[in-house]
């Protein structure tokens, strides 16, 4: 019997995983989650052999309790599920050591497969993301330039970015000048949207 562990916000997407999970003869839902921040309490209670885990989470987001569960207890395999299939989300869960990585629109009969398959010790990944990510485009932006950028796209003015950063007014419109220019954005809005679609902004 697989022992899974499943971490869902949303109330209904949950109910019916946990229901699809539960056709299956050798599978056993022993923890059900709504928040990241309770995965490795739950875990450590229950003992899941495989944790199924999505990526956006309160509390704490799903890659960050992958990473922690996969460092206190190395023998729980961690499925990521996710409806956010870019190429940089894989890198990063990939960096977190997840045994998996599915698109939530897979069907049930890829989910039970995807589950037996990170039981058994193998690394499952929606194959359509893994080629996304193999042939994604490298962050042509500085250290400096994606904080800029990212300060840029929560909002913030250059004057206020100047001080958080501890730089003048100047080099910051400097900064996000080179950005736009580098991206080959029409300007700051559209330089924003493609650093985002391509996850360089976490």
């Amino acid at each position: 019997m697989i022992r899974i562990l499943l971490a869902e916000d949303m109330h209904m997407v949950r109910g019916a995983l946990v229901a699809l999970l539960e056709l299956e003869d050798d599978f056993e839902v022993v923890s059900q989650l709504a928040r990241g921040d309770e995965i490795l309490a739950a875990a450590a209670e229950t003992r899941p052999d495989v944790a199924l885990i999505d990526i956006d989470l309160p509390g704490l987001d799903g890659l960050s309790a992958a990473a922690r569960l996969h460092a206190e207890m190395p023998g729980c395999k961690t499925l990521i599920l996710t409806s956010l299939g870019r190429p940089g989300t894989l890198r990063r869960a990939l960096t977190a050591q997840v045994s998996g990585f599915l698109l939530k629109d897979d069907s049930p009969d890829e989910l039970a497969d995807a589950v037996r398959r990170v039981h058994a010790g193998h690394r499952v990944i929606d194959a359509k993301l893994a080629l996304a990510a193999w042939s994604g485009v490298e962050n042509p932006l500085t250290e400096r330039e994606t904080a800029v950028l990212r300060l840029a796209s929560e909002g913030h003015e250059a004057t206020e970015i100047a001080a958080l950063l501890h730089l003048t007014t100047g080099t910051v419109r400097n900064y996000l000048t080179s950005v736009v220019a580098k991206l080959n954005a029409r300007g700051r809005v559209d330089a924003i949207r493609i650093a985002r679609e391509y996850d360089w902004l976490v």
